[in-house]
């Protein structure tokens, strides 16, 4: 650590490791995929050629611009390297948009869930011992003159390996979100900034829709009920094997085959609440129908939905305040004095959604109370998972046990006001991997997210036996909008008949 080096040494020293340490998963995915007669040894060395030349040259850059700022962005980077290397090994989950949002949106309780010795340990040796390195090791700073010398070489080394596999680029094209997704630290970093900067879009003013107008004058209570990571096949309203939905299927609901807009909470919730896809933020349905004069109430133990601007919005916090005897750790919370905020509304319709946390991973377990643990063994960890996969999949179910007994809890409370027109609708966001092709959870990048992910659980419960439920092939998350309109009477001019699942 005390001799003297030279920068550019030490830029090189950093790349080869970063190439070496944190590059394996890319190289192979470069093998099994990118020309089905073997890219060969000079394909992958042009790539570690490249991949080395543009790590020293940023290394290079910061050390001699920033001096000790760039050193710490170095160890940084490393500790961030070690880290995704793990998310991708253990999870087989990019460093992707849609896994940055999930990660910088993370509560401590999530991040804890994905804490093991073996993570410890990996970013130990993989990250926090070269991050010393990085700091603790001073480097001379050179001439400008070096600078140059060494940005130009940096930048014909690149240049001529991108040219030595020119031929490999219409095979890169096809695969470019997976290969993008393993490089580092560049993917964590440009996919972070691309998601801030969609998230700052987000929270901007949303585009009015036309005003809408209540025709009916019947009284009106819809309650729309956002899974979390719930996947169809595991649902036995469906066909699954197992008794996952005992309370639903005796409470006569409508199970329509749906498909998820995408495999992360913020996209999927906003297709949700949307009457289209868009890239735009259009007025929100809560929004829209508390302009209109609806009752809207909120309520979540979630998160990712876009801005509200309702007089009713609670967390689990506000939830816990209002009713303190209540369990606040599991969904349940959702439903305390809900029976009561409904009779007591002064209004005749009434729009309430219940935001659940319900099959959040890696923790499934955490997501249930112990008397839903009806499918033993139930698996904690990762490594659980892995070793025995039934306990990920008992694991699992129970958490589909406890949705279901969520889903009834409401049809009950509706149930008990039969003066009202009352209706009921669940609908995932997204699915959930578990396992298969070794990948788990969600947030794939849409372009090549499995199935799992994607197909999606959609009920229908309505008490008025004049509003019935087509029978359609499948739905899509912007049903929703259209479908809430129809039932509350709303006459608007973005009512759209085929996305409306009632007669």
């Amino acid at each position: 650590m005390k001799r003297s080096i030279s920068l550019a040494a030490y830029s090189l020293i950093l790349g080869v490791f970063t190439v070496a340490a944190f590059h394996v998963p890319f190289f192979s995915h470069v093998i099994s995929h990118l020309d089905s007669a073997g890219p060969g040894v000079a394909v992958v060395a042009f790539l570690a050629l490249m991949l080395v030349a543009l790590d020293f040259l940023f290394y290079y850059l910061l050390v001699f611009f920033a001096r000790t700022a760039g050193r710490i962005v170095i160890a940084i980077t490393l500790i961030a390297n070690a880290i995704s290397a793990y998310l991708f090994g253990t999870y087989q989950q990019l460093a992707s948009v849609e896994m940055m949002g999930n990660i910088l949106h993370s509560s401590a309780t999530e991040v804890s869930g994905y804490l093991s010795a073996f993570l410890i340990l990996f970013v130990l040796f993989l990250g926090v011992m070269p991050a010393v390195y990085a700091i603790k090791r001073k480097p001379e700073r050179g001439s400008w003159r070096k600078l140059l010398l060494c940005t130009l070489l940096a930048v014909l080394v690149g240049f001529g390996s991108v040219l030595a596999n020119v031929g490999q680029i219409p095979n890169a094209r096809r695969h470019s979100t997976e290969l993008g997704g393993l490089l580092l630290p560049w993917s964590y970093t440009v996919n972070s900034v691309r998601f801030l900067v969609a998230e700052h879009e987000r929270h901007a003013d949303a585009i009015l829709l036309p005003d809408a107008t209540i025709t009916t004058d019947t009284e009106d209570v819809c309650v729309l009920i956002i899974g979390e990571s719930a996947r169809r096949d595991h649902f036995s309203l469906y066909g699954y094997e197992r008794e996952t939905n005992p309370c639903t299927s005796r409470d006569s609901v409508t199970a329509l085959p749906a498909k998820a807009s995408n495999t992360y909470t913020i996209a999927c919730v906003k297709a949700m609440l949307e009457p289209w896809e868009t890239e735009e933020l259009y007025e929100t349905l809560p929004d829209y129908l508390y302009r209109a004069g609806v009752d809207v109430e909120w309520r979540t133990s979630n998160w990712g939905e876009p801005p509200l601007h309702i007089d009713k919005r609670y967390d689990v916090k506000a939830l816990a305040k209002m009713y303190p005897g209540e369990d606040a750790r599991h969904d349940g919370i959702l439903l305390a004095g809900l029976k009561e905020d409904i009779l007591a509304s002064p209004k005749p319709k009434q729009f309430i959604v219940l935001h659940t946390y319900a099959n959040h991973g890696p923790m499934y377990f955490r997501s249930y109370p112990p008397e839903f643990e009806v499918f033993t063994p139930a698996g904690k960890t990762i490594d659980e998972y892995k070793a025995d996969p039934r306990r990920l999949y008992n694991v699992y179910d129970n958490c589909m046990l406890y949705s279901d007994w969520i889903i009834h809890s409401v049809i009950e409370i509706l149930k008990g006001m039969p003066s009202r027109r009352a209706c009921l609708i669940y609908m995932s966001d997204h699915g959930e991997s578990l396992g298969e092709n070794k990948t788990y959870m969600h947030s794939t990048p849409l372009e090549i997210a499995p199935k799992e992910q994607l197909e999606i659980p959609f009920l229908v419960w309505t008490q008025n036996a004049g509003l019935t439920v087509k029978d359609l092939p499948e739905v899509g998350q912007h049903h929703i909008y259209h479908s809430v309109l129809r039932f509350f009477g709303v006459d608007s001019p973005v009512f759209d008949e085929s996305l409306c699942v009632f007669e």
